[in-house]
């Protein structure tokens, strides 16, 4: 940029009356409002309600900066410098110049006062020729929070085209925002000269809607970018989230913990597509679809599926946040999912949360259950031992949330009058670790009820005792058996004499 010496010849009188010629006889402005209120001062007003709630944009020399200094009319002082760390250059005559944090402009002002000494009317310009990098600090709802450094990409000087760094590309090279962050009121912070700083509160989310990027995006070095928690998740606007360019990495692997009412409680490792029934298939471009990341209900899959007691109407999902250190709890309702096909509660997941899936407080109801025992959710089967007098005594296979009475007829039913049917047992062991035996009165044309067909779940045990009839039978067949034996023997020989 040229100095101030280069622009003396506009303030000569024929100048100066040029340029007061429309001022004067402008039917808008008097002289006398030009000479109230300087030309300098309407400038200064322009520019302060133009940058109000805006950043400081304008670059400053400093280490790292690489620069031309151009001194006209005298090409052996002209030449290319790196600025080193400290911010002062040696210039042949005038030895080491100050320019840490002065503009290009400022900067050949600075070296033309210094020329003046030896040089009668000195023009000088200081062009920018490669800026050092940028130095920003990312934190708060990100994936990898701290310190990096940015190139600008192009040059400037003699090939202009510099383009600096965005806060998405900040954002992006932290790994993504987090599935907690507040898009909305991300806070961008830039130190200007004074040692003042300055702050404005950028609103992603509008970005994305209206397609409008303010002219603050541009980062600068030293900068500083934080990313709130958000106070309240919208779990729609979550499933948007994951799917900007400028969100954590769909395909990284996060470990979730599962716990409460389901087969297999646990940690998992969950990954893109890892519990999907269908071939996953990458979008065009090297993207994930949405519909392929690690879910709520796929992490449900990896353990197991929901027990028969599950209360899916009050899933809860803990995630810790990084900006205070507590939990952010979201609530899930997967009955809505599963009648209205409201996917935005199938919640996508991230890096440590924790699944609750709690036990019902109420008594499920049956036809809940058994559409319940259709669906994902649920396993494809579960095991139930049924022993005693049935005609195919053992483990057997049935759907989930199958009562009682289903358990019975897939093991053949009861074993003709040697069966006590009236009255069963049922052994269940409890997450708990504890046993329960519970004495049930069986009535295979009831329904589901809790009193006489009950759902099973998972590993229970059948028990059908033996009938009274069989009870007394039993041993007088036991004490009968060897005379009844010799007696058809000795039948035997008289027969065939």
């Amino acid at each position: 940029m040229l100095n101030t010496g280069l622009l003396k010849f506009i303030t000569q009188p024929v100048m100066g009356m040029m340029v007061l010629l429309p001022l004067i006889f402008s039917p808008s402005a008097s002289f006398a409002q030009i000479k109230a209120v300087p030309l300098n001062a309407q400038l200064n007003s322009l520019t302060t309600s133009t940058q109000q709630n805006t950043l400081d944009r304008i670059y400053t020399l400093g280490g790292g900066d690489r620069i031309r200094v151009n001194v006209f009319e005298v090409p052996e002082y002209t030449g290319e410098y790196q600025i080193p760390p400290g911010g002062r250059i040696n210039l042949p005559l005038i030895g080491s110049v100050p320019l840490q944090g002065l503009t290009t402009e400022e900067a050949a002002d600075e070296i033309a006062r210094r020329y003046a000494r030896f040089l009668k009317r000195p023009l000088i310009s200081v062009n920018l020729l490669s800026p050092r990098p940028i130095n920003i600090f990312v934190s708060g709802e990100v994936v990898r929070a701290g310190g990096y450094a940015l190139s600008p990409q192009g040059t400037s000087g003699d090939n202009p085209g510099l383009q600096f760094p965005t806060v998405l590309a900040a954002l992006t090279t932290a790994q993504g925002v987090t599935m907690a962050a507040d898009i909305t009121r991300v806070i961008v912070r830039r130190r200007i000269r004074g040692g003042q700083q300055t702050e404005v509160t950028l609103n992603l989310k509008e970005w994305i809607s209206t397609g409008q990027l303010p002219d603050d995006i541009t980062l600068r070095d030293g900068d500083s970018i934080f990313v709130p928690t958000a106070d309240k998740l919208n779990i729609a606007d979550a499933r948007n989230l994951a799917a900007l360019n400028f969100a954590a990495s769909p395909s990284t692997p996060r470990t979730v913990a599962v716990i409460g009412e389901v087969e297999r409680p646990g940690s998992y490792l969950a990954t893109v597509g890892t519990n999907n029934a269908t071939n996953n298939q990458n979008q065009p471009g090297g993207g994930v679809a949405v519909a392929n990341l690690p879910t709520l209900t796929r992490v449900i899959q990896q353990a197991g599926g929901i027990t028969s007691q599950a209360d899916i109407r009050k899933v809860s999902i803990r995630r810790a946040t990084k900006t205070s250190g507590t939990t952010q709890t979201i609530d899930v309702n997967l009955w809505q999912l599963l009648q209205s096909g409201d996917i935005s509660q199938d919640v996508i997941l991230q890096d440590g949360d924790t699944v609750v899936i709690p036990t019902a407080t109420e008594e499920i109801n049956p036809a809940e259950a058994t559409q319940l025992a259709s669906t994902t959710l649920s396993p494809a089967q579960i095991h139930v031992g049924v022993v005693g007098e049935v005609k195919r005594p053992g483990k057997i296979q049935i759907k989930p949330n199958s009562p009682l009475n289903d358990a019975i007829l897939a093991a053949g039913g009861f074993n003709d009058a040697r069966a006590k049917r009236r009255r069963i047992t049922l052994i269940r062991l409890n997450p708990n670790g504890s046993v329960t035996r519970r004495k049930i009165k069986v009535d295979l044309a009831a329904g589901i009820n809790e009193q006489t067909n009950p759902i099973l779940r998972d590993d229970d045990v059948v028990l059908v005792g033996r009938s009274t009839v069989a009870r007394v039978t039993d041993p007088l067949r036991l004490i009968l058996g060897p005379v009844s034996g010799a007696l058809n023997l000795v039948r035997f020989l008289f027969e065939n004499k």
